[in-house]
């Protein structure tokens, strides 16, 4: 069966660390400049603040490209597919990581793995990474890219406000309860709305949250035989459900809300309930920028008919573009910014509620982790209990939670969310965004060869 080979950037970042013992400076590496592309969430901007750490140990510089997501996905993209070498390394997504191996555009890291000593091995501790998120960086059973952090979806909810209302949000809530909870706390006259959903147009915008109502519905993004079923069944009921909750009880301006100006909304108290990555977990809870820290509720992501892909599974990642000319400077960064050394750097000077979670099991072991972050062992349990392989309840020719594991589902991704955003300004319906979606995408399958 023919597939394009187009491909699918992402790029985003995250900071999970953990690695081997820093090297000792080496002269001969004075000269040497790594240039990094990446996105500017807080965890990434603690990267840059620490970096000079490694450069110190190292005498390796980094320099660092800072986008927009989704323009730095494009260019990503376009340099790694090219082999253009604009970049050493890269931030992506477990999304891309197979794809990317298989087109032979980043570097099998196993090689340089072996080679380390006893001691660097064992400091780096490649066991310590949680399976699954290692499992989604591998390409036969090689691994590509190290997790920066890793995440699931979780429900975020402000605690003053059901209290206020004689409200109590279960552990594990229903989409049924989370809409009835949304429409009790929605008062737009006090600048106040009941839930935040993600509408801003984009494959792993919108497309990430959306695709977990639909799995939880019962529906899926593509039958056996890889036709879509957008317009129809149990899929058609998710996707409507999700526009009409955002457009009677969301957030202004949905069409242009993704994770970051979601989450500004839940801090400043502007949003009742926020259903998204367990990664915002640190950062609606510190009391530097969150003004609610101490109003933030947990749960687990809701459920509808089934909890299969209820929650996500994703991974920002680093690795090393195929084209880089210092490969072995890129893979020292690399172990330095995912090992235990680094989550200590951020723990001082963050404290332990800062640490981006997921891809190591010591660290939702750590006492100190545990005392800061009560709400770890609900990441690491969605973490764990989300699987790529077995996430919807019918079958399916594909693998993943929050996408589909395909080339082509990153312009089929963002060309339905576009779609559906025109739904939630008003410029069209759901049905007739459906209709439409349902059109383009039977044509793309059609054209990359997946049936006739």
């Amino acid at each position: 069966m023919k597939r394009t080979t187009r491909v699918l950037a992402f790029i985003g970042a995250g900071a999970v660390a953990l690695s081997a013992t820093p090297a000792p400076k080496a002269v001969a590496q004075d000269a040497v400049t790594l240039t990094i592309a990446t996105v500017n969430n807080p965890q990434m901007v603690d990267m840059q603040h620490e970096a000079a750490d490694f450069t110190k140990s190292t005498g390796i510089k980094v320099n660092f490209e800072t986008l927009p997501e989704n323009t730095l996905r494009q260019k990503v993209t376009a340099d790694i597919a090219t082999g253009g070498g604009q970049f050493d390394i890269a931030t992506v997504g477990t999304y891309e990581v197979p794809i990317w191996a298989k087109n032979k555009w980043i570097t099998d890291l196993t090689p340089y793995f072996e080679k380390l000593d006893a001691k660097a091995k064992a400091d780096y501790d490649l066991n310590d990474l949680i399976p699954s998120i290692r499992k989604g960086l591998s390409y036969n059973d090689a691994l590509y890219a190290v997790p920066f952090y890793g995440e699931s979806s979780m429900t975020f909810y402000n605690k003053k406000l059901f209290k206020a209302a004689g409200l109590t949000m279960p552990a594990h809530p229903t989409w049924d309860q989370i809409v009835g909870f949304a429409q009790k706390l929605n008062d737009p006259s006090k600048n106040l709305y009941g839930i935040c959903l993600r509408g801003l147009p984009g494959w792993g915008e919108m497309g990430a949250p959306m695709t977990t109502v639909i799995n939880t519905f019962g529906g899926q993004w593509f039958d056996e035989s890889w036709k879509p079923t957008l317009d129809s069944g149990p899929t058609k009921d998710a996707i409507t459900f999700y526009i009409d909750t955002i457009k009677k009880y969301g957030e202004p301006g949905a069409s242009s809300a993704g994770f970051t100006e979601c989450e500004t909304n839940f801090t400043q108290g502007k949003t009742a309930i926020w259903v998204d990555a367990t990664s915002a977990s640190g950062l609606v809870t510190d009391a530097k920028n969150s003004p609610i820290a101490s109003d933030v509720g947990f749960a687990f992501s809701p459920t509808k008919v089934t909890p299969k892909g209820s929650h996500w599974l994703w991974a920002w990642s680093l690795t090393v573009e195929g084209s880089s000319k210092h490969k072995d400077e890129a893979f020292k960064f690399l172990t330095w910014a995912t090992n235990k050394h680094y989550i200590g750097l951020i723990a001082a000077d963050k404290g332990w509620g800062n640490v981006p979670p997921g891809t190591r099991l010591s660290t939702f072991n750590n006492p100190n982790y545990k005392k800061a972050a009560p709400y770890g062992g609900l990441i690491l349990q969605s973490i764990l209990t989300a699987d790529p392989t077995n996430a919807t309840l019918h079958k399916v020719p594909y693998t993943g939670v929050q996408f589909v594991g395909i080339p082509e589902f990153q312009s089929i991704g963002t060309q339905v969310t576009q779609n559906l955003a025109a739904a939630l300004t008003g410029a069209s319906t759901v049905d007739a965004a459906l209709a439409l979606s349902q059109q383009q995408v039977t044509r793309t399958m059609q054209q990359a060869g997946y049936y006739k």
